[in-house]
């Protein structure tokens, strides 16, 4: 009964717990972690919905903050048993300035290592992204890769280049002494001034020719129970990259988007790009270049530029069960189960805005 009543005791804090992933996350916490006692969601703007929560079995703090003040994080993540780091700014099409998007990715992934460091929390979840690994600007594919292939990163767009700053913090935080991994491959056990801090995620999104796209009740999930794992597993599980995906098909972006957009009565006009791809160089560059120009006048925000070409013109597609064998990792949700969902929070989100 003694154990029973300390695995009630579990505190649990969730970086951007408003965010996308963040409220999926904190929503499933909630659901399948039997030992929180205290859920603490920590963003800077908080939601409405976090009332109904409060009404629960499991205590629900909402702290606003901002992962760019340390002293915030460090209040935030004191007494913490595990934090879930999914808190970043995500922004391809160039609306927030190189310098914020750094500030927040970096700084702010920074400030919740040391403060994890400075309260002796022992286990963190760093949810970064596709990006950090690619595509590329030059087209290299990345055809059913896993954690351990090797692929030529070449950042230049602020975003990967943020996410991808992020990843050396991470790995210093995990790295074991004399032992340090090249690129995304990174070392199996990790122990800092006596500190354990646990593994790491890629929210591993396929962005390609071909490719899938990972339900985010899957990735959620994975989120969860790798946290769950984590004090279990450390000595497999620390420090580790792990892919999330979830057997959705492999598809065009136009293929992949219709199986959402069809049944609620969109369709594609063509089968064919309407311009020639280098004249699409041509453009994306022109427009990074007319965004550059005019950034101190007007907000100019092109949705084609250089880095989301390549993201939609380059093969990126992952196949892994790294997952699966470290910590036992399925989809809770299946492809077909998770299309119908997709469907109907389309239609739902599509009726709102009417």
């Amino acid at each position: 009964m003694a154990d029973s009543a300390q695995a009630q005791k579990l505190v649990y804090l969730v970086t951007g717990g408003c965010g996308f992933l963040g409220e999926h996350v904190v929503r499933m916490l909630l659901q399948r972690e039997p030992r929180l006692g205290e859920l603490r969601v920590f963003d800077r703007h908080l939601g409405p919905w976090l009332e109904e929560l409060k009404t629960g079995p499991v205590r629900v703090t909402a702290i606003q903050g901002d992962v760019t003040e340390a002293h915030e994080v460090a209040a935030a993540v004191a007494g913490a048993h595990v934090v879930i780091h999914t808190a970043g700014l995500v922004d391809v099409f160039g609306r927030a300035s190189p310098e914020t998007i750094h500030e927040v990715n970096v700084q702010g992934t920074r400030n919740v290592i040391e403060a994890c460091v400075q309260t002796g929390t022992q286990f963190l979840v760093y949810t970064s992204s596709m990006e950090v690994v690619g595509p590329n600007t030059k087209g290299h594919p990345f055809y059913r890769g896993n954690e351990d292939t090797l692929y030529e990163a070449v950042h230049r767009h602020p975003y990967p280049c943020s996410v991808h700053g992020g990843l050396p913090l991470v790995t210093c935080a995990l790295r074991p002494t004399g032992i340090y991994g090249e690129g995304h491959q990174i070392m199996r056990d990790f122990y800092r001034q006596g500190l354990r801090l646990g593994g790491w995620l890629f929210r591993a999104i396929p962005a390609s020719v071909e490719h899938g796209r990972v339900y985010v009740g899957n990735v959620a999930w994975m989120h969860v129970l790798a946290a769950r794992e984590l004090e279990r597993r450390a000595a497999l599980m620390g420090g580790q990259v792990y892919f999330c995906y979830d057997g959705s098909p492999y598809k065009s972006y136009e293929d992949f988007n219709m199986e959402f957009l069809g049944p609620c009565g969109l369709q594609l006009v063509g089968a064919r790009p309407l311009l020639p791809y280098w004249v699409l160089v041509f453009l994306a560059a022109l427009n990074a270049l007319l965004q550059w120009l005019l950034r101190p006048l007007v907000l100019y925000v092109p949705l084609l530029n250089p880095y989301t070409l390549a993201v939609a013109s380059t093969t990126f597609t992952v196949s892994t069960d790294k997952a699966q064998r470290h910590f036992g990792y399925e989809p809770l949700f299946s492809w077909e189960d998770s299309r119908t969902r997709t469907i109907l929070w389309v239609q739902a989100a599509g009726s709102s805005a009417q």
